[in-house]
């Protein structure tokens, strides 16, 4: 008999899935992370974000229809991307106590069966990815290399939080890139010469902005919740930034928020948003700094708090970028 699929510590205690789901529903919406929705929104964000700026830049707001397409796509890679990270790291999180009821490390999913899940939702991601256009389909097919290098980088370098900020953040580009108009896939091989305007010229430099200001909000918050394992982490061997900076964390984190505040308000000038964008700007600057009030190392609960707050600080700058487009008075 498989074992039951207990509440894990890191999701609400009275989240749906376990409150609602059917039980032998439970494992496999929690491979998926469904009962932690947090990471839905922080990979759907930059997204989101990508679309909003492009859209500003040509003074329009986001592209409702793009957005949707995002939040499914963020769906189902977020899903794909925790299966299989539960796949190569099934041994390692056996042996850590907030991960050890994860269903690959406890037995209720087979890895045969995790396969077939990472399968199927990286398909259906596939058939959204390919209704854009070709610049934002390489842009996809390129973060693969991301996503799949993400599980080693804690066994390889201290800094698995920055790998994680690339690979999260690159909806940013995909993003930008789906807004503005660029070839179909399906109709290179009719129009070749339309190759001619070339991916590099294509891509703002507001956009390389704002995935690098991602990159470094990732940085703080991922940073955050690797605090919440650094016992176990210490005891087995795996590589954090928040081991390797130990008591020093707190002002790194504030250090990479500055960081991410100081690139947003670059996008915002470079893009010459329009001034809504400065309030929504400062709200995020605000929750950002607020995070790191009181932050300590030795306080898993409160780090667990922090880290799902950035739902809110990702929301907040997607909200000014997409009031941007309006340059009134």
């Amino acid at each position: 008999m498989k074992p039951a699929s207990p509440v894990l510590p890191d999701a609400a205690p009275a989240n749906w899935v376990d409150r609602l789901a059917p039980e032998p529903l439970r494992p496999w919406l929690k491979l998926g992370r469904f009962d932690r929705p947090a990471g839905i929104w922080l990979l759907m964000l930059p997204g989101w974000q990508g679309i909003a700026l492009a859209d500003a830049i040509d003074g329009r707001p986001p592209n409702p229809w793009l957005l949707a397409l995002f939040f499914a796509g963020a769906v189902l890679m977020r899903s794909a991307g925790c299966a299989y990270n539960d796949i190569v790291d099934r041994d390692i999180d056996a042996r850590v106590a907030r991960t050890a009821g994860r269903p690959v490390a406890s037995g209720q999913i087979s890895v045969r069966a995790a396969w077939v899940f990472v399968v199927a939702c990286s398909l259906a991601s596939l058939v959204i990815l390919l209704s854009l256009n070709l610049l934002a389909v390489a842009l996809g097919v390129l973060s693969l290399v991301l996503v799949a290098a993400y599980p080693f980088m804690k066994r390889i370098t201290w800094w698995p939080q920055l790998w994680l900020g690339l690979a999260f953040n690159w909806g940013a580009l995909l993003g930008f890139a789906a807004a503005r108009p660029f070839i179909s896939i399906w109709t290179i091989a009719f129009r070749p010469q339309d190759l001619a305007f070339g991916a590099v010229a294509h891509m703002h430099t507001s956009a390389l902005l704002l995935y690098a200001s991602g990159v470094f909000w990732t940085l703080g918050y991922d940073t955050i919740y690797a605090l919440q394992d650094l016992e176990d982490d210490a005891l087995i061997g795996v590589k954090s930034s928040a081991r390797r900076l130990g008591r020093a964390a707190p002002t790194a984190v504030m250090a990479f928020y500055v960081t991410a505040i100081a690139l947003a308000l670059a996008v915002g000038w470079l893009g010459d948003l329009g001034w809504l964008f400065w309030p929504g700007l400062a709200l995020f600057a605000a929750s950002l700094v607020y995070q790191t009030l009181g932050l300590r190392v030795d306080d898993p609960a409160g780090a667990l708090k922090r880290f799902n707050a950035n739902t809110l600080c990702g929301a907040l700058l997607f909200l000014a970028i997409a009031a941007g487009f309006w340059r009134g008075f």
